[in-house]
């Protein structure tokens, strides 16, 4: 099922919001692309640590650092990992997956990568919502407009 379908058309005209229909469009693409194949491996957790802060933590047993790639594209945090076969032991049994895979993270424009560690086989990778100034709360002051204000300043400019 796609996030167009589960949406009715005229919903992006009412006026609560208003220039979001751009946003629906990206945010439904991306939904399409990520849930072709959904992945189950390797499993993941995501975390709040803070107010602004996230970590995603990704179980990568038996991979090293230099078989993991991560990379920021088009809004998608991807990260492969391409383990090389140990074909030469001899397993009785060989339960823990050391196959190839690619995850796939959508983050907001707001989301910062800050950092990425490989710890005892957890991939962690920390993230920062960055809130720039214009959109953070503020006050909006409310000027006055009464006809004894406009009188006066109008008896200023005239003098100048």
């Amino acid at each position: 099922m796609t996030l167009t379908k589960l949406i009715p058309d005229n919903f992006f005209s009412s006026p609560f919001f208003v220039g979001f229909d751009d946003q629906f469009n990206r945010l439904s693409k991306l939904h399409d692309d990520l849930t072709k194949n959904i992945p189950n491996y390797p499993p993941y957790n995501i975390k709040k640590t803070d107010e602004n802060k996230y970590t995603i933590e990704i179980a990568v047993a038996g991979f090293s650092k230099s078989e993991i790639d991560i990379e920021f594209v088009e809004d998608k945090l991807v990260i492969k990992g391409n383990a090389k076969d140990d074909t030469t032991s001899d397993f009785l049994f060989k339960g823990i997956a050391a196959r190839a895979f690619t995850r796939t993270f959508a983050l907001n424009d707001q989301v910062e990568i800050k950092d990425a560690e490989l710890i005892n086989g957890m991939l962690k990778i920390a993230l920062e919502r960055i809130i720039p100034d214009h959109k953070k709360p503020r006050k909006i002051e409310i000027k006055a407009n009464d006809k004894k204000g406009k009188k006066e300043l109008l008896l200023e400019n005239e003098e100048e």
